[in-house]
């Protein structure tokens, strides 16, 4: 990490913060998922440093980034990531999401496909269609989570780390400690994110890039069940989708098969 740098772009009237490993290397962009921010990709960063110049962002309302009252949909979060792209001058970048940020490069990939190579989205924030029952619960969750946060904040970092490794023993301290700064830096208006549906049946079918889903196990409190999942592969056939036994948070749960299968996805042309 000594070598890594950060800095900031102005995208769409906000100053966008990144982390960047650097290197003249094909450039992965992580997109973390809500209330994370970019330096939770520091564990998978370090696995992929030596062949990859990977940037972390903090999306808009986390880490370092601005905060504006609004503009959380998976819409608003691709284009400031096509304008973070743009300004620092990258080429076909490879964009990894996770929940929330799966959402969100899942959006990019669709609007802006010739700046993508490869796609990879961990459990991405894909919610049944045409379910408005599920939509509501989702927006009550959303509601609820706001309060978490601001009840989290109040806590000293001692008492959120303690819980959060209490909760996830197999978790790796390049997990747990960004993990728990980040929960101090977001704000509340994030979870805007969930109350506009993102339309991955629309946009899964217009994936041409290599797409790679990464889920475990729906018995653990994935997003991606069975029955989505079977969706998702009549839709577009060439997705690749593999499970591991792990909850939402895959990499975190299970991190040495997650990164075994980035780095072959990531090398297959």
């Amino acid at each position: 990490m000594s070598n890594w740098t950060e800095g900031d772009v102005s995208v769409n009237g906000i100053r966008l913060h990144y982390y960047r490993t650097g290197g003249e290397k094909s450039a992965v962009v992580m997109s973390h998922g809500i209330t994370d921010n970019g330096l939770c990709w520091t564990h998978l960063a370090k696995a992929l440093e030596a062949n990859y110049d990977v940037i972390m962002v903090d999306a808009r309302g986390h880490g370092q980034s601005d905060k504006p009252d609004e503009g959380y949909s998976a819409q608003d979060h691709a284009r400031d990531l096509a304008g973070l792209i743009e300004a620092l001058e990258l080429d076909k970048v490879s964009l990894i999401g996770h929940s929330m940020g799966g959402a969100i490069v899942g959006e990019l990939a669709n609007m802006y496909p010739d700046c993508v190579s490869h796609l990879i989205l961990e459990d991405p924030a894909w919610f049944p269609r045409n379910d408005n029952r599920a939509h509501e619960e989702t927006i009550k969750r959303m509601d609820d989570w706001a309060q978490s946060v601001v009840d989290r904040q109040k806590l000293s970092d001692e008492v959120v780390e303690a819980q959060v490794r209490k909760d996830n023993p197999q978790w790796h301290d390049d997990e747990i400690v960004p993990w728990v700064q980040a929960q101090k830096r977001v704000s509340p208006k994030v979870m805007q994110f969930g109350y506009t549906a993102s339309a991955w049946w629309e946009i899964v079918p217009a994936l041409t890039c290599p797409t790679l889903i990464i889920s475990g196990d729906p018995e653990k409190g994935v997003v991606i069940s069975r029955d989505l999942e079977a969706e998702i592969r009549a839709l577009n056939p060439k997705v690749q989708i593999v499970r591991l036994d792990a909850g939402h948070s895959v990499r975190r749960d299970q991190f040495e098969a997650y990164v075994a299968a980035v780095k072959d996805f990531l090398s297959q042309t």
